[in-house]
């Protein structure tokens, strides 16, 4: 991504439109659900959310973690109607990765319009991590307008249940490993966290937790009775030497993989890795990390330590699978479905998955990010309207969209390199009195290529005569095009390189 830190949406739309605005209803805490909550309440201090207390604990931490703080946070409970002037909203448990995850059922004269969250179905689960299908029945019985379900793992067959158990396997890694064990774990995933945890139980290992915001997580969790952690079990730095401690790395969501590739790289200010160590990859390798993955991978293996990956028939992400996804359609009983988030060829496929049940194709919607569909009295009505939707890149500590124009320069730059042209010209008679000289950052090793530079420079000297009239004046911003234009049409015959050419002209 040349340097982007992380991509949220342009709030453009929301914020021509916040009188218009209810509030915030927030699923689950999961970074691609929550991630940009900060920057959307800077641009809309007064926006309302709404949270379960888990999800509400979570905002609080991203909150003081970017300094900013939400005036009107209401926490929620699944199971507990919402009641607004014109409508309600009906927030219901569903099952996924992070506790009290929730799906909305916004209730209207025409029939409910129901957002669900990312979801398993696993009659196995209770607690914080339940889904009531009795509930979700009620509510198709009642008469659903429009169906919005996700789309991540339409291609997969059957139930995501129980491929996504993994407290077996994580029991196996800690049996089997003779050394110290690294976790590098995403630190919203607390079921996986908890599976961990729980794999520990009996084995005298103590762990310790790296970096404060993977710290504030458990700790958070735990205070809230999210997590069920024996406190012995619990180490501090002093045990990170220890041949059977356990050791847990947030997995960094801008540069990921960066603490752990710190301790692999021996950067790390705490942990040295030793051959002797197992690193298990707790959390899910992303297609857009993955030769990042694979490198770090790479690494460890030259180090001699040992690496454990999830197995390819396990899931971390608790999404639904086709019969998940099926089965939903059947409970809700929908008027029209809509597939939602994934890839769009992962839309597609949802969409056949309800035509398969009984969908009629007709009313079946599938979207682009953008596109607004239009229902009067219960009925779909023709709509070509589209709202300008894009992604804004952040880099850094900045919330300005980094722009198309300045990617391309990096991209450019990385693949190329940078050409500076300097000279300076006598402000009075517009003689040149210095170069010009030519500097150049990752094009070519100049000590190699001396006839190039002066070529170079002989063009440029060219080029700042003939744009200098009678002494008296000198078209600089001409000078500036010609030589980007003309030297770099040179540059290409000579290299086939197009490197970014800069020109600072100075007066003195």
């Amino acid at each position: 991504m040349f340097g982007v830190d992380y991509i949220i949406p342009d709030f453009n739309y929301l914020i021509q439109n916040k009188k218009r605005i209810v509030g915030l209803f927030v699923s689950h805490a999961h970074y691609e659900n929550i991630g940009s909550i900060n920057d959307l309440i800077k641009a809309i201090p007064d926006l309302h959310v709404f949270a379960t207390n888990y999800a509400s604990k979570v905002i609080l931490i991203e909150n003081m973690e970017s300094d900013v703080k939400i005036k009107n946070m209401h926490v929620i409970k699944p199971h507990r109607k919402i009641d607004f002037k014109e409508f309600s909203i009906f927030p219901f448990s569903v099952t996924h990765s992070a506790p009290e995850s929730v799906g909305y059922s916004i209730n209207t004269k025409n029939g409910s319009i129901v957002y669900m969250a990312d979801f398993v179905v696993d009659s196995t689960s209770h607690g914080f991590y339940d889904m009531d299908l009795g509930k979700l029945a009620y509510i198709g019985k009642q008469g659903v307008l429009l169906l919005m379900s996700e789309s991540v793992f339409a291609e997969k067959q059957g139930f995501t249940s129980p491929n996504h158990k993994l407290e077996k396997y994580f029991k196996d890694v800690v049996s089997k490993a003779d050394g110290r064990i690294i976790f590098s774990i995403l630190p919203l995933h607390l079921l996986t966290i908890q599976n961990i945890f729980d794999a520990l139980n009996g084995t005298g290992r103590k762990a310790v937790i790296m970096g404060k915001y993977l710290h504030n997580i458990i700790d958070m969790a735990t205070r809230e009775g999210y997590l069920n952690i024996n406190k012995d079990a619990i180490g501090d730095l002093s045990n990170l030497k220890d041949d059977n401690s356990v050791i847990f790395v947030c997995n960094d969501r801008e540069m990921p993989y960066y603490n752990l590739s710190r301790i692999v790289n021996g950067y790390d200010k705490y942990v040295t890795l030793k051959s002797s160590d197992t690193i298990c990859f707790a959390d899910p390798s992303y297609d857009a990390i993955e030769l990042t993955s694979v490198k770090l991978k790479n690494d460890i293996a030259v180090k001699g330590a040992s690496i454990c990956d999830v197995p390819k028939n396990k899931s971390v992400r608790l999404h639904a699978s086709s019969q998940d996804l099926m089965l939903m359609v059947k409970l809700f009983n929908p008027k029209y479905y809509m597939p939602i988030k994934g890839e769009y060829r992962y839309q597609v496929k949802n969409a056949e998955l309800a035509i398969q049940v009984g969908m009629d194709k007709s009313n079946i919607l599938l979207k682009e990010n953008g596109d607004v569909v239009t229902i009067v009295d219960g009925e779909l009505k023709e709509s070509l309207d589209h709202i300008k939707v894009d992604d804004i890149l952040i880099d850094g500590k900045s919330s300005n969209d980094v722009g198309e124009l300045v990617l391309k320069d990096r991209e450019m730059l990385g693949n190329n390199g940078l050409i500076l042209i300097s000279a300076t010209v006598d402000k009075r008679n517009k003689q040149i009195k210095n170069g010009p000289e030519v500097l150049t950052r990752g094009f070519i090793y100049v000590k190699d290529n001396l006839d190039l530079i002066e070529e170079i420079k002989s063009k440029s000297l060219d080029i700042i005569k003939e744009n200098t009239h009678n002494g008296k004046y000198a078209d600089y911003a001409k000078i500036r095009t010609d030589i980007r234009e003309q030297v770099g049409t040179f540059l290409y015959k000579k290299t086939e390189s197009k490197p970014v050419i800069l020109t600072v002209i100075q007066e003195m």
